[in-house]
């Protein structure tokens, strides 16, 4: 063998080495696909309020860098990431101010909301002020709202995001039941907490319905945030706080602990 043709086919045979020991073969492997796009939208259960970090463009929505829809974005690098969701958002205000960013390529949706539909604000505030049975009144008025009203208001909300994201997986997430029962802890009476607890499983129960309907996945935060409600010792709840709309809203760990394998699981 000449000594071109042996020089020849000792490269040919150190390339081919190489290239078995990198795993590369005669065709290259394919690239790994990109996680798709991800668009967060929802209420202040998404946005992050009583989290902290708020992104500073984000004004009254007070979008939290430690929120769940952050959280998710930063480990899993989706190709974009549009976080519309907004403090104090109800059904309407997603229909009218958040759906923009959704298109025929959104791989993936997440949304919280129905909570300010049924007044949840005013509900905890007359429960925190008032007596057992002005509270009660508060909290039966708000699940007559759940039972009749925002089964519609849902509907609306979700044919629209499948409207405009015909390919997207849809994450729909629930609220956290606020307190563990039978504990000594100051605040609100056991008949309020049970109260309190009912009506978020009633929501939760309409959302899960809804949600189920129009084909998408739904998140159990009341799970995710078991053995870390008010009154437990260790809460993922702020509890009546400073700022005010901060309270019974997640803190950073229950967006982390909480919402972030809730919403994992699902996505």
């Amino acid at each position: 063998m000449k000594l071109s043709r042996l020089a020849g086919s000792l490269s040919a045979f150190a390339l081919a080495t190489a290239l078995a020991l990198t795993g590369a073969g005669a065709a290259q492997a394919a690239p790994q696909a990109a996680t798709p796009g991800y668009v967060a939208l929802g209420d202040s259960y998404s946005s992050g309020l009583g989290a902290g970090s708020y992104y500073t463009n984000s004004g009254d929505c007070k979008r939290s860098s430690k929120s769940y829809p952050a959280l998710w974005a930063a480990a899993h690098a989706p190709s974009s990431f549009a976080f519309t969701a907004c403090s104090g958002a109800r059904t309407g205000d997603v229909l009218s101010k958040q759906l923009g960013p959704l298109n025929s390529t959104t791989g993936l949706v997440s949304l919280s909301v129905g909570g300010n539909d049924a007044g949840f604000a005013d509900t905890m505030t007359t429960c925190v002020l008032s007596s057992d049975s002005v509270c009660l009144d508060r909290i039966n008025q708000a699940r007559t709202y759940v039972q009749n009203t925002l089964p519609g208001e849902l509907d609306k909300v979700y044919t629209a995001i499948r409207g405009r994201a015909p390919a997207a997986h849809v994450v729909v997430l629930g609220y956290p039941r606020f307190y563990k029962l039978g504990t000594t802890c100051t605040g609100l009476s056991e008949t309020k907490r049970s109260a309190v607890n009912a009506a978020a499983d009633l929501i939760n129960s309409v959302i899960a319905k809804r949600a189920a309907d129009h084909g998408f996945s739904y998140g159990d935060a009341a799970a995710g945030f078991t053995g870390h409600e008010l009154c437990s010792g260790s809460p993922w709840l702020n509890s009546v706080t400073f700022p005010v709309d901060s309270s019974y809203h997640p803190n950073a760990a229950g967006q982390a602990g909480g919402y972030l394998p809730v919403f994992s699981s699902a996505a």
